[in-house]
């Protein structure tokens, strides 16, 4: 074994792949997170190119050969994203379609009213849904599809760009399309040679009845309304041309002979993130401030736009990569969806597409989630107003999936979303518990009629607001998530800003336990704390005390609020008590009927035994309190594995994700891969699987498939967590390595909790180089080929480790 050290750094890592691009491109692009809608300074440009060689290019591409469909947009169209603002695009030559959505354009409100049932609303108008913003159209009659040849559209996942090619009497016709977080807009650039040119129309048009106007001298068209809940709102869309002529036509932007076309479009809504305001900055005029966006970005060229934003994108897509393996010749020549098909169908590995669905996830969170709300459902993503469940925040799996990615695969400032709109929320939260959650009507009241800090519902809104039941232990799932990132970054001011959220979720739990005996296998009788009545979700008894589910979760909210005080110096008296209640917390037995870890207090299954959740199974994952290492006794680990056997694996995308990450937990290598494998079978009449764009399909019924984002980070969080498994102060490398990627392979940039990065490569199975980089954690042990090695770093220092075996 080698082992070289280096000194540290007068930069964290994080930033290493950003001081790269800096360097070439003498940009300053900030990576801190971009306000919601509003005015911000002029970004700065770069002086030398950023893009990559077409054939660096190429290792981080998906291509079809075929244009996305207007009618099926969700499952064809590609998605763009700056962070707040998202868009579907078809790349159809004669008629792009652009189907925009803002992350805060939401109907609702508070919503903080129970039902005779003691349910929230859970409605459109009430509870809210996510809208789309705008709908955008470049009309090019000349180009219809049967007039063109070579077509092809390339998703560059690394540069953050659509790109499409085609040929149409002899001229080669090419545009670009991609959303640009410093210049907070959407950029269309379309190029010709060959003596081409385009000749058609702009159309920017609303969603919800608005009328859009133009400016002939101002050469822009615009709209600008309000919500029935008095959000604001608007849109604007800009036209330019090195060559031929762009004008007014009515509400539209007509273009005739150019050579070239530039069109940019921006919108948003005055929302903003202060409850105090009712989450709305007044003072903000939506429509006058999209056209200010579209207007600057327009007093710069097409190349300007491209390289600022090239150079932005791949300062935070560069901070991972991953090879696990070689494709084949064959596997190489066909496009995306053929190869999704063909993975399918013959059954073979491909680890460069099982790759690529990993860096897929990570082009997403990147471009759903940079400095405003959170990503929901969907992320920034619809195809109409109406999707199911409100594209909102469902707190029992949903929201906490969709950022089990972020820190494990290089994206840890992608995180701060969810953060933000946790600490936003609170105390509305907090107001909404203390006031409702006792009522008479809410079935899962406190039997004490104590009640203290706060919750949530199982669905939440972007007021302040809930929907549908209340659910208890949503709190402490928040509160992991959020824990869990500060493991990872060991950052004593991130732990300070979340710790009002940890202790208000543990002086509610402190209010809400109530004490049971249990008889344990010898007769033996004690006194147990256990969480009053809940519903394991979303199944079985309705009204059941001690769900495993909520045991893990208060159990892991306790220790890991031990921990913040200890970190803090703050609270030691009330962590002293809550350490005691801790102890006397009910943990999840085997049932000696099924041999299964029990879900409720009871010998019995009480429901579907292959359904979708794995809430008893929330102490393996994401928790880690059942290890297969011999620090969990062995009945507990052998009954989960029991119970996760049972599950079985074939589920919704998000259900399969979790599995995978289950076995992985539990070393069982081929599962884990095989789960990862289902998730990209391709969806077919809506069944359940990959959509031809690479979206998660739902089938929510026989013959209806729906877009669901939260596969589409779970899988690739399982991907990681195969190839490096962590918690604070253990490192475990290559722990559920399938055999499809064993030959050789890398990854650089993974995140490590206790405070590191990691980069591993491996051949025939066994590592052989890790470089472990400090970012703020001293000291752990690293596992690999059977041998626990103790690291001791220096925050900014780094080790390099060498035939691990």
């Amino acid at each position: 074994m080698d082992i070289q050290h280096t000194e540290p750094r007068d930069h964290t890592p994080s930033r290493r792949g950003f001081l790269a691009l800096a360097a070439a491109a003498g940009a300053a692009t900030a990576l801190g997170a971009l306000p919601a809608f509003t005015a911000s300074a002029a970004p700065m440009r770069p002086t030398a190119s950023p893009l990559l060689s077409p054939a660096d290019a190429t290792r981080n591409q998906l291509w079809w050969q075929a244009p996305g469909s207007a009618h099926s947009m969700i499952e064809q169209g590609l998605p763009v994203g700056n962070g707040r603002l998202g868009a579907l695009v078809s790349n159809d030559p004669a008629d792009e379609l652009l189907m925009i959505t803002d992350a805060t354009l939401w109907t609702g409100h508070l919503n903080d009213k129970l039902q005779s049932d003691g349910q929230f609303p859970y409605g459109r108008e009430d509870f809210g849904s996510l809208t789309l913003l705008a709908r955008l159209e470049v009309s090019i009659p000349d180009h219809d599809l049967g007039a063109v040849d070579d077509y092809r559209r390339t998703l560059d996942l690394a540069q953050g760009v659509v790109t499409t090619s085609y040929a149409v009497s002899g001229a080669t016709y090419r545009r670009q399309i991609f959303a640009s977080r410093p210049d907070d807009a959407i950029v269309l650039h379309f190029t010709q040679q060959g003596g081409g040119s385009y000749t058609g129309t702009v159309s920017l048009a609303g969603t919800h009845g608005e009328s859009t106007t133009a400016n002939s001298a101002g050469r822009y068209a615009s709209f600008g309304a309000s919500l029935g809940n008095g959000l604001k709102y608007g849109a604007a869309v800009t036209a330019y041309s090195g060559t031929g002529r762009v004008r007014v036509d009515g509400t539209s932007i007509a273009f005739r002979d150019c050579e070239d076309l530039t069109v940019v479009v921006s919108g948003g809504t005055n929302y903003a993130p202060d409850p105090a305001a009712k989450f709305r900055d007044p003072s903000l005029a939506p429509e006058r401030l999209a056209r200010t966006k579209v207007l600057n970005a327009a007093a710069h060229s097409a190349a300007t736009l491209l390289h600022t934003h090239v150079a932005d994108f791949r300062a935070v897509f560069g901070q991972l990569s991953v090879d696990l393996g070689t494709s084949s010749p064959a596997q190489r020549e066909l496009d995306t969806w053929e190869r999704v098909q063909a993975r399918h169908r013959d059954d073979l590995p491909d680890p460069e597409l099982e790759a690529s669905y990993l860096q897929f996830g990570r082009y997403l969170m990147i471009s759903g989630s940079r400095g405003g709300l959170p990503m929901g459902l969907q992320g920034p993503w619809l195809d109409g107003n109406d999707p199911d469940w409100m594209a909102d925040y469902h707190t029992d799996i949903n929201i906490q999936m969709n950022y089990w990615m972020a820190d494990r695969a290089g994206l840890p400032d992608c995180f701060d979303a969810l953060t933000d709109y946790c600490l936003a929320q609170l105390s509305s939260w907090t107001d909404v518990t203390r006031r409702l959650f006792n009522d008479p009507s809410n079935r899962y009241r406190n039997s004490s009629g104590k009640i203290a800090g706060w919750t949530v519902a199982i669905s939440t809104n972007p007021y302040g607001g809930g929907g549908w039941w209340w659910h208890p232990a949503g709190n402490a799932w928040i509160c992991q998530s959020l824990f869990e990132h500060y493991e990872y970054n060991q950052d004593r001011t991130y732990l300070k800003k979340i710790y009002p959220l940890l202790k208000g979720a543990v002086e509610f739990w402190e209010a809400r336990l109530v004490t049971t005996t249990v008889t344990d296998a010898s007769g033996a009788s004690r006194e147990v704390l256990v969480a009053d009545s809940d519903w394991s979700p979303e199944q079985g008894p309705l009204d059941a005390k001690g769900i495993t589910y909520a045991q893990e979760l208060v159990w892991n909210l306790f220790g890991n609020f031990r921990t913040a005080t200890e970190v803090l110096g703050r609270d030691a008296a009330y962590s002293r008590t809550v350490d005691g209640l801790r102890k006397r917390l009910y943990l999840p037995v085997v049932s000696p009927k099924t041999g299964w870890l029990e879900e409720w207090m009871s010998p019995d299954n009480l429901g579907e035994t292959t359904h979708r959740h794995l809430s008893p199974l929330i102490g393996l994952f994401p928790g880690d309190r059942i290890r297969p290492d011999g620090s969990t006794p062995k009945d507990i680990v052998d009954g989960a594995t029991a119970l996760l056997t049972a599950r079985g694996m074939n589920s919704f995308g998000w259900a399969n994700a979790w599995r995978s990450l289950c076995w992985a937990r539990l070393k069982n290598a081929e599962k884990a891969y095989q789960l990862v494998v289902n998730n990209l079978k391709p969806s077919s009449g809506g069944s359940n699987g990959s959509a031809m764009n690479l979206f998660d399909i739902y089938e929510v019924e026989q013959g209806r498939g729906i877009f669901q984002i939260d596969a589409n980070f779970g899988t690739p969080a399982a991907i990681v967590e195969m190839l490096l498994y962590s918690r604070p102060g253990h490192v475990e490398l290559l722990p559920a390595l399938p055999a499809a990627w064993a030959a050789s392979g890398s990854v650089s940039g993974v995140g490590v909790r206790g405070g590191f990065v990691a980069d591993l490569a491996w051949k025939s199975g066994k590592v052989t180089r890790l470089t472990l980089r400090s970012v703020g954690g001293r000291a752990t042990t690293v596992i690999a080929g059977g041998t626990a090695r103790k690291i001791t770093l220096a925050p900014g220092e780094s080790v390099t480790l060498r035939n691990l075996g």
